[in-house]
């Protein structure tokens, strides 16, 4: 699980979370929970390609709530990683928050999966 993680508002312009996804080197964003009946979000930089460069779209004018993912798959902290790579692999995902409570603990990929949960174990 990789814990340096950043959220966003859902009514951020794409180019205000490019500036946090280059801030945290990451790959992901969680999208904000607009009130407690709400649900996560999750905006990927796939999803900014996809939805914003290859349809010639403005990234200062593209909200995020425009292009993103809610609700959002999720996994719990105690899920082993085999178990989790099947589920990325059954859905087509390649990042997850990690939910504790109501809370997000963290970002899990398969970065992560591969690099600090496989290539640790004996």
């Amino acid at each position: 699980m990789h814990q340096d993680f950043a959220t966003v508002d859902g009514v951020a312009t794409v180019t205000e979370a490019l500036t946090q996804l280059r801030e945290i080197d990451g790959h992901c964003l969680v999208v904000a929970k607009r009130h407690d009946d709400d649900e996560f979000g999750i905006v990927t930089v796939a999803d900014i390609a996809k939805q914003v460069l290859v349809r010639n779209r403005s990234a200062d004018r593209t909200n995020v709530y425009e292009i993103m993912s809610k609700p959002v798959l999720s996994v719990p902290p105690e899920m082993h990683i085999r178990y989790c790579a099947r589920l990325f692999h059954r859905f087509g995902i390649s990042a997850a928050p990690v939910i504790q409570g109501d809370q997000v603990a963290g970002i899990v990929s398969y970065d992560r999966l591969v690099l600090k949960g496989l290539a640790e174990q004996p």
